[in-house]
């Protein structure tokens, strides 16, 4: 059983530093959210190590991120409540060490790599970075059939992390010196790294925006396929936090792509009518995508198929319709 001191400095950690996650987690039964807590302050414990490490020589910074990976291994004993928390998860829910390796082993890579030349190579990334996390999530969740919904919360946990890069790229350039838009699509659409420096939003870095954009946009859809395969009590929770995340777009394209002058930010009214929405649409439909096509800002366009992904995202559509079709009925009758 996890201690009751590390849930509660998990979620003292993620009030504070991950509001939007935060009002998601509590839509999550008690069982989940406490877990969720403990999970959510582990990684942002390991992510602080190289985000806040103004002055500390990377030598160190990587003695740090091994101490938090032995401990949460349960290698090393360990007075600090997150990560004994962490490690007393571990064991509950039977996560995968390779899922805890993975993971620090992509913040190990932020202590040196701060460009990443492909979206292939970002990707191998965030398998550690988001990835990962998506399937420690899932692990606590206990879905019926783990095999059906991984591969799924793989993908949008990748989604999540894409539109945290493309709301920070003025954060990140600014306070850590990383740019995670891929330099072959920078070259694509002519943008130097001199111009995000000067903080210049031009015509070549909105399209290269919007190509990242509709990117993302087509893993949420995937990602967003599989959340029928989790519990039903967590089924919900997960939507809000896809419809949230996604959120960003919306803001990002109504200035222009301008994310440069100032990160955007989503204002609490905002989330908080998105969750409502969210809800009224749910207690009609409780297929998921159908739901999340309606309330997000993500479009389901035929031409929107991402070259590097392959998924077509009208497949699906016709079972879509039936399903809300029956489910408006039933709920009729």
């Amino acid at each position: 059983m996890v201690s009751d001191d590390g849930v509660a400095r998990g979620k003292e950690i993620q009030r504070r530093t991950g509001k939007t996650f935060h009002l998601a987690t509590r839509l999550l039964p008690a069982r989940v959210r406490e877990a969720t807590y403990v999970l959510y302050a582990f990684f942002r414990v390991a992510d602080e190590v190289v985000d806040d490490a103004e002055g500390v020589p990377p030598a160190e910074q990587r003695t740090e991120l091994e101490r938090l990976r032995a401990a949460a291994l349960g290698e090393e004993s360990t007075d600090d409540p997150v990560l004994a928390a962490f490690a007393e998860l571990r064991e509950t829910y039977d996560i995968p060490d390779a899922d805890v390796n993975t993971f620090v082993d992509a913040m190990l890579t932020d202590v040196t790599k701060s460009r990443y030349e492909t979206f292939a190579e970002l990707r191998a990334y965030m398998d550690g970075s988001a990835a990962a996390v998506g399937r420690m999530m899932t692990a606590v969740m206990e879905p019926e059939e783990p095999e059906r919904a991984l591969p799924h919360a793989t993908v949008l946990g990748e989604a999540f992390q894409l539109s945290n890069f493309l709301r920070d790229v003025r954060e990140d350039i600014v306070e850590r010196d990383r740019i995670y838009l891929p330099r072959e699509t920078l070259d694509e659409y002519g943008v130097r790294e001199a111009d995000l420096r000067n903080f210049e939003v031009t015509e070549g870095f909105r399209e290269a925006m919007e190509r990242e954009l509709r990117r993302t946009e087509a893993l949420y859809r995937e990602g967003v396929a599989g959340i029928e395969y989790l519990p039903k009590d967590c089924q919900f929770p997960v939507l809000v936090a896809a419809v949230l995340y996604a959120d960003h777009h919306r803001l990002i394209r109504e200035r222009d792509y301008d994310v440069l002058s100032e990160t955007p930010s989503i204002a609490t009214t905002r989330k908080l009518a998105l969750v409502a929405r969210t809800r009224w649409h749910w207690l009609w439909n409780h297929d998921p995508e159908t739901v999340f096509l309606r309330v997000s800002c993500v479009p389901e366009v035929p031409g929107d198929v991402d070259p590097d992904h392959g998924r077509d995202p009208n497949r699906g559509v016709g079972r879509r319709l039936l399903r809300g079709a029956v489910e408006g009925l039933r709920r009729l009758t």
